[in-house]
């Protein structure tokens, strides 16, 4: 029987039929340490006569997840040492992060944070608020800010649209961009109202959305609904997407993935090799493998669906690109698409 209403307890994913009941008492011990919430949208995606749905892997909590490798750590990319105010992140001198909530529609089992989000005590308050758009508005080489979480569109749209118009205020701010799950998770929270929050930066700065997409099939129809709603409505659209073992990690999936997300007026920006967050080793392909496949793709995909596969240093160093390389100025050689060398003077 589908789902009518988020999923959250091991009881109610076993009554589901998207665990067994064999394996209720390790997924309680999982819950008790990682948020767990499948929305009726999610849910309905799966299907519970495959072991090995790409849909319930990213979503549906295993035993897996409680084996904690030596190299994962709870804050994989360095979160807290960047961190001079509550809800606030500033790693790059030109941006800052905002986590004005860390509750999510869903959660993803490979999340980065998933050892905080779920808190619903963390949401900023107005005075954390105040306080960094005062940080911002000090730092004038600021130029864009980000909402994170959690997820910024579960904010009501009445405050999200107060939130964004603030920062689109801030007159050295030409970017605010939005990272979040809920077009695809929860495709009904996607109303006139909140695109039109999303708007409230007219004037001021660009407000641009980020959705997080991982494979074909959470391209609903409601979720293409929802996307084409926000582009409608003039919100430029970016795509990241995280390569995942069992789920992405073959050329034909992002093939298809990346074509639907061009087709729906979303443009592939990052592909994500997982973080070291603990619990999620099962889920994590090599760079090496993340490399071949991008050099597949070169070969497949015309430039405006190509993602760039990017590695986010542990430790709060920064995102670089870890694509393939194609240059060799060593010995004057390119690699084209299909792994054949050509000499070129450099």
């Amino acid at each position: 029987m589908p789902a009518t209403r988020t999923l959250r307890a091991p009881a109610e994913l076993v009554a589901a039929g998207l665990i067994a009941a064999a394996d209720l008492a390790a997924v309680e011990v999982v819950a008790a340490r990682y948020a767990v919430a499948l929305t009726p949208a999610v849910a309905e995606l799966i299907d519970p006569a495959d072991p090995a749905d790409p849909i319930a892997r990213q979503y549906v909590p295993t035993a897996a997840e409680l084996d904690t490798r030596p190299e994962e750590m709870s804050d994989p990319i360095g979160d807290a040492a960047y961190s001079p105010l509550n809800g606030l992140v500033h790693r790059y001198p030109d941006r800052v992060l905002l986590t004005p909530l860390l509750v999510c529609p869903v959660y993803c089992r490979f999340c980065f944070r998933r050892s905080r989000v779920g808190d619903g005590g963390a949401t900023m308050t107005e005075a954390d608020i105040d306080a960094a758009l005062a940080y911002v508005l000090a730092r004038p080489k600021l130029r864009e800010v980000i909402l994170t979480g959690g997820d910024p569109l579960m904010l009501p749209p009445a405050r999200l649209r107060r939130l964004v118009a603030r920062i689109a205020a801030i007159p050295h701010i030409e970017v605010v961009r939005v990272h979040s799950r809920v077009p695809l998770s929860d495709p009904g929270r996607v109303t006139p109202d909140l695109a039109a929050a999303l708007q409230s930066g007219r004037g001021g700065a660009a407000v641009w959305l980020a959705v997080h997409v991982n494979h074909p099939r959470e391209l609903s129809d409601k979720a293409r609904d929802a996307l084409a709603l926000l582009a409608d409505a003039g919100v430029p659209l970016l795509s990241q997407t995280v390569l995942l073992k069992g789920v992405n990690d073959s050329a034909e999936v992002l093939d298809v993935l990346m074509r639907a997300l061009v087709r729906n007026r979303v443009r592939p920006y990052y592909l994500h090799h997982p973080d070291l967050a603990p619990g999620t080793a099962h889920l994590r392909p090599s760079i090496a493998e993340g490399q071949a496949l991008m050099r597949a793709l070169r070969g497949r995909l015309s430039g405006i669906a190509q993602p760039t596969y990017v590695l986010d240093i542990p430790g709060g160093f920064g995102k670089v690109p870890v694509g393939p390389d194609y240059w060799d100025g060593g010995v004057g050689e390119v690699r084209d698409p299909k792994g054949r060398t050509h000499t070129y003077p450099g």
